[in-house]
């Protein structure tokens, strides 16, 4: 049975602690896969390997790791899996205030407490600050509980000062601002998600959450900034980014294993959404990969 609402996760400090940090690898998997959401802000350091990352209304598909910052209450899916192929995964959860109710609101803090406010939306960072921001997140496992605190400071100083990011929702994205009310828009999202390879009717699914279709496409336009017709084709575009860099499909098969049924629909809607056509795509990742 489909979970229709993201899951809420608890989540507790070890003793000693005023902030959760995790690491994960082959042997111990991130089993948290499902759609859910936490008052906590989450940094994520995906350490190689390729995978889907969903957050919010975003949807993308990651090559040779990711680094992730998520706000409070922002939905979204786990990103690595037994298929996902990276080496490790390392999460730093913390609470807005985990330093107190004033810590952030000090001068030199300002820049963090920017970061914070942009992290609403999720962030992904690229570059050299993935890859040695990263790096630091992993060395926490060797540090004492002071020095890592510490560091997580200079983590997130890094990252509140780096050009290397780019925001994953637009401007005026609300899914976070009331997470309780927003079963609508939850619905639809996991249908979409189990049924992205059929066609899934405007009637369909204005009928699933109980809404006219003129007002459910308002409604989802007002939530996403997306059309429905734009948010489902590109769920169906990052599947097919993740077939042509996972599966040894044909470009033909993979068109039509994503849910379209157009070919030169596809390769004219993949070169929109990645700036190359799929052949172009999947060569590029080879000469990365080899």
């Amino acid at each position: 049975m489909i979970n229709l609402k993201p899951t809420y996760e608890a989540i507790e400090p070890n003793f000693g602690n005023s902030f959760t940090y995790q690491r994960f690898d082959k042997n111990r998997l991130n089993k948290n896969n499902v759609w859910h959401y936490h008052p906590e802000i989450e940094l994520v350091y995906v350490n190689g390997g390729a995978g889907k990352r969903q957050i919010g209304s975003n949807l993308s598909y990651y090559t040779n790791g990711t680094l992730i910052l998520i706000g409070s209450n922002l939905p979204h899916c786990g990103f690595t899996d037994e298929l996902t192929g990276n080496r490790n995964e390392t999460v730093i959860q913390m609470k807005k205030d985990f330093l107190g109710n004033e810590f952030f609101s000090i001068p030199e803090m300002e820049k963090i407490q920017n970061l914070f406010q942009i992290a609403q939306a999720g962030v992904v960072f690229f570059g050299e600050t993935k890859t040695r921001l990263g790096a630091m997140m992993e060395e926490l496992e060797e540090k004492s509980n002071f020095d890592r605190l510490l560091s997580i400071l200079k983590v997130l100083n890094c990252l509140s000062t780096t050009e290397e990011h780019r925001i994953l929702n637009a401007t005026g994205f609300s899914m976070a601002a009331d997470v309780k009310d927003n079963d609508r828009i939850n619905i639809v999202f996991n249908h979409v998600k189990s049924n992205f390879k059929e066609e899934i009717t405007l009637d369909e699914i204005s009928n699933l959450v109980s809404m006219t279709i003129p007002s459910f496409c308002r409604y989802f336009k007002k939530i996403t900034n997306k059309t429905f017709t734009q948010f489902v084709n590109e769920y169906r575009l990052v599947h097919a980014s993740k077939l042509l860099a996972e599966q040894p499909l044909s470009i033909t098969e993979v068109c039509f294993e994503c849910g379209f049924n157009n070919f030169s629909h596809f390769n004219k809607s993949f070169k929109a959404f990645t700036g190359q056509n799929p052949s172009q795509y999947r060569n590029q990742l080879r000469q990365v990969i080899n």
